[in-house]
């Protein structure tokens, strides 16, 4: 456990904050080439490693050394892509999680035929490749400290002309702390992350307690599970990721296309669509940036129903399994657009902090597994009555679907908060409000 949970992802989050505030600054070919080179050499020398520490040693070097690629690519996607394929970019490059998980199962198939030493060399093989293909399809951006000429790339938002003028604007101080304060000072962001961390808390503990609840559940179909799991989290759940982003990116252009009818007079009565079919309650509401929020409120919505099915389908594996490949369809379409909103609302030159709080949100909801752990045991020894899946199905519907619904209320609020520096709306002001209230 140390070493696949803690050793990792403490230190590959909290190494994201320092990736992310290099990734703004600096070089990120070379940032990403030295990333593959040291997590390469990392997982090859776990595969000579001799003792426990060498191990864990090695899995720690790796997982900081891993932290630094998301930051600088999610930056070059903000810079290279235009904004009108933003979340689709982003879904891309999200979506290789899931061929990484996919993969990961595969990687079982080499440990049975080679051991755990040849399979980490194989691996360490391909990290090889990685570096050599980085190394030669990446664009090289020089010092970002220094001040360039415009290049035309698509993206009026995220050129590296207008990460000079941020950085000049806030007058040099682009150091991690100022720029993780001047984010999180953000309203909109503020929601982004309380958001995001209730869904992460969500998915977390799909992924950790599904596989031992399913087998509980269905124990004569073990084997057939772990195959049709393979794929739906592969399949499902990259096929979500993109279209999310796919989809995102139409709405986000279809409400610009609304707005520009609307100020040139296309519009003639408060209510009724325009000839783009946007209803003027969704154009009031939303922009052509917040729009992409509607993927993940609807997404989370939907996958409470799919998933509190997956885990009551009573004795029934193909029902099960039916509706939890509905839940993933739904519900893995969310990280693309939020990164996409959550990109536009920082500014260019903090998309690296940026991802690096983001980073860490997602690691802050490890607890979140590891809470219904406890719970779950608890129960388990205190239950007369129910079996430990009927335990634990219960555990998943309540914690799952309440992360999901609270995520979509938090995305949906963030949709109308300030975009702006202590602009009012945020957390604090939401806090104040109650006050007055009451």
């Amino acid at each position: 456990g140390l070493l696949a949970s803690t050793a990792f992802t403490f230190l590959f989050a909290f190494s994201s904050l320092i990736a992310g505030s290099l990734a703004d600054k600096y070089d990120r070919k070379l940032l990403t080439l030295s990333s593959c080179l040291v997590w390469t050499l990392a997982t090859l020398a776990q595969s000579q490693a001799q003792t426990y520490d060498e191990v864990l040693i090695a899995r720690v070097v790796m997982g900081g050394a891993c932290a630094f690629a998301a930051p600088a690519a999610y930056t070059l996607i903000a810079d290279k892509i235009s904004k009108d394929k933003l979340a689709f970019a982003n879904s891309l490059y999200g979506s290789g999680v899931y061929l990484g998980g996919a993969l990961a199962s595969l990687s079982l198939l080499l440990d049975n035929n080679m051991g755990w030493r040849g399979t980490l060399g194989v691996i360490g093989g391909f990290g090889v490749a990685a570096t050599i293909v980085s190394g030669i399809l990446l664009p090289s951006d020089g010092d970002r400290n220094l001040i360039v000429d415009a290049t035309p790339n698509g993206n009026d938002a995220s050129s590296s002309s207008s990460t000079t003028q941020q950085q000049s604007e806030d007058g040099g101080e682009n150091n991690l702390f100022s720029s993780a304060g001047q984010i999180l000072s953000i309203p909109r962001v503020q929601f982004i992350f309380v958001a995001s961390f209730l869904r992460f808390c969500s998915g977390l503990m799909i992924g950790v307690w599904a596989a031992p609840y399913f087998k509980q559940a269905f124990p004569d179909d073990a084997a057939q599970y772990a195959v049709v799991n393979a794929f739906i989290v592969g399949g499902m759940g990259m096929t979500s990721g993109i279209l999310g982003g796919y989809i995102a990116d139409g709405l986000g252009s279809w409400v610009k296309k609304s707005n520009e009818e609307a100020l040139s007079g296309a519009d003639t009565e408060e209510g009724t669509p325009s000839s783009t079919g946007m209803p003027s309650i969704l154009r009031d509401n939303f922009d052509e940036e917040t729009i992409r929020l509607l993927l993940p409120i609807v997404g989370s919505l939907l996958a409470i129903p799919a998933w509190y099915q997956a885990t009551h389908a009573g004795t029934n594996f193909e029902a099960s399994m039916f509706w939890l490949g509905v839940e993933y369809l739904v519900a893995e379409c969310w990280f693309g657009p939020t990164i996409a909103v959550l990109q536009s609302s920082v500014g260019a030159s903090r998309t690296g902090t940026a991802q690096g709080l983001f980073v860490l949100t997602g690691a802050f909801a490890n607890s979140a597994p590891t809470l219904l752990g406890w719970i779950y045991g608890n129960k388990v020894i205190d239950s007369t009555t129910s079996s430990s899946s009927e335990v634990l199905a219960g555990l998943l519907s309540v914690g799952v679907c309440a992360g999901y619904l609270l995520s979509s209320v938090f995305f949906l609020v963030s949709a109308s908060a300030s975009a702006s520096a202590n602009g009012g709306g945020g957390l604090r002001r939401v806090a104040q409000d109650t006050k007055d209230d009451e």
